[in-house]
């Protein structure tokens, strides 16, 4: 009888283990008050704070870029470049001009790797200006892209999230406008995406009836 007793006792441990949360809230990511509007719609928003000069955005983005890879078709992934100094904002809008442009999908590995990778030296919007130049667009269509009024808006949009994010460094994830989570917190690279995903089917079975 005891023996039942014990077996069944180690079944109802075993199904408790199992329905627990693999991250805990407060430790592996943390929750944003107030929750945050969103911008995609019906789908589930992830937002990428990173910095081009930031080297553990650049250590992050591979990850990144292999889940992205294979994004469920209800989930939003927006990179937001942070913009809360001269330089940063400069590659912000580096950024926001290639995508306007069309050739973020080209450009954007590439930078993290001349700047970390290459040890190419940027002084100015002209010399960014420059490099772009050689992904079929001229320095001067990109100036004018990188000061161009949607570009000015999404720059604008970056300095206000932000703050409301609760984005205190680079690289953070954030899901939902609802959760935050770093390399820090997560306690790897690899674990960061493994929250990502765990935040991502929390808030798809939070829409469920």
């Amino acid at each position: 009888m005891r023996a039942v007793v014990f077996a069944v006792m180690a079944l109802f441990s075993t199904l408790a283990l199992a329905q627990a949360p693999a991250f805990e809230e407060g430790k592996h990511y943390f929750v944003i008050e107030p929750a945050q509007p969103t911008s995609s719609g019906n789908k589930i928003e992830v937002v990428e704070a990173f910095m081009y000069t930031c080297p553990h955005c650049a250590d992050l983005e591979p990850f990144l870029l292999a889940y992205r890879k294979n994004l469920p078709a209800d989930v939003q992934f927006v990179p937001m470049p942070v913009a809360w100094n001269g330089g940063a904002e400069a590659f912000a809008r580096a950024y926001y001009a290639a995508e306007t442009l069309g050739i973020v999908e080209k450009t954007h590995e590439p930078m993290f790797a001349a700047i970390h990778k290459e040890g190419v030296r940027f002084t100015n919007m002209e010399d960014i200006a420059n490099w772009y130049a050689k992904y079929g667009v001229t320095a001067e269509a990109f100036l004018s892209a990188a000061n161009s009024f949607a570009v000015n808006t999404k720059i604008n949009r970056s300095k206000t999230m932000v703050p409301r994010y609760g984005i205190t460094g680079t690289p953070m994830v954030v899901v939902n406008g609802k959760y935050r989570v770093d390399v820090s917190s997560a306690g790897g690279h690899q674990q960061l995406v493994d929250v990502l995903k765990f935040l991502v089917d929390k808030e798809r079975a939070a829409k469920k009836p």
